[in-house]
């Protein structure tokens, strides 16, 4: 396999995302918007006593501007292409080009998403204009970045998932609405799942999408004591080798049931 291939696709992927710089100051604007109405929420809340007990208001603000800062490249999916070639027929030609497709998309999107990545570097100086964010310790800064990027693989594998079921349906629109739904509701990236009361909280915590955004965040924030770390990232790890099992399948079985429209 030549990597170097995959290496260019990712270099070209993001050039053309450098292509649309009003794009990045309009996402800078969301993010300096959200991060001033989520901190307003939180010094409301804690000032009616009605937030939680166990999370002081400086690390429930700076759960919400760590996980805002990781949508930044997490948002980004590179597997969107699958459904658009599918629909004007170029997938059936990209199939028979000698390049691994899946790694293609890969790639395609690894660049994209280290473009929006450099966009974190301003989001946390306009951050930093609203609130203040906690700095944990080298160690703890270094465990959140190896679950970040497990993160990051479990998030692919899903959207790979979920854009291959085009080659049945062609149309994803709803299958999209609702993943999407339910990963802002149960990865933790809206609200801290150790606030979810009883068993849904017990149910939320064990779900694919807490690995995305939770468990770093929980890292983060120091929810998570070092010594549940290697149990953490042993999980993630596990939600990355059964995604890539199905994935596996999934496209093996779409690569022989192509269906063309259009093109």
């Amino acid at each position: 396999m030549n990597l170097a291939a995959y290496r260019e696709f990712a270099r070209v992927s993001f050039s053309r995302s450098a292509t649309y710089r009003f794009e990045v100051f309009t996402e800078l604007g969301s993010f300096a918007l959200r991060i001033y109405i989520l901190r307003s929420l939180w010094n409301a809340l804690y000032a009616q006593n009605a937030a939680p007990t166990d999370l002081p208001l400086h690390a429930i603000i700076t759960y919400s501007a760590i996980a805002l800062l990781m949508s930044l490249p997490l948002e980004v999916d590179g597997t969107r292409q699958i459904q658009t070639r599918i629909r004007d027929g170029t997938i059936a030609t990209d199939l028979m080009k000698p390049i691994d497709l899946p790694l293609f998309f890969f790639a395609d999107g690894l660049g994209e998403t280290a473009f929006h990545a450099l966009t974190i570097l301003p989001a946390i100086g306009l951050a930093l204009l609203f609130v203040h964010i906690d700095v944990p310790g080298p160690g703890t800064l270094a465990a959140f970045a190896v679950s970040l990027v497990l993160g990051y693989m479990v998030n692919f594998c899903i959207n790979f998932i979920m854009n291959s079921i085009a080659f049945w349906t062609l149309e994803i629109h709803a299958i999209q609405l609702s993943i999407r739904w339910l990963s802002d509701l149960l990865s933790g990236a809206i609200l801290p799942l150790s606030l979810v009361p009883g068993i849904w909280g017990q149910i939320a915590q064990r779900t694919p999408f807490a690995s995305i955004y939770s468990v770093p965040l929980q890292i983060y924030i120091g929810q998570l004591p070092p010594s549940a770390w290697p149990s953490a990232l042993a999980t993630q790890l596990g939600w990355i080798a059964v995604f890539v099992g199905i994935a596996t399948f999934v496209w093996r079985s779409a690569s022989r049931h192509v269906v063309v429209q259009g093109g």
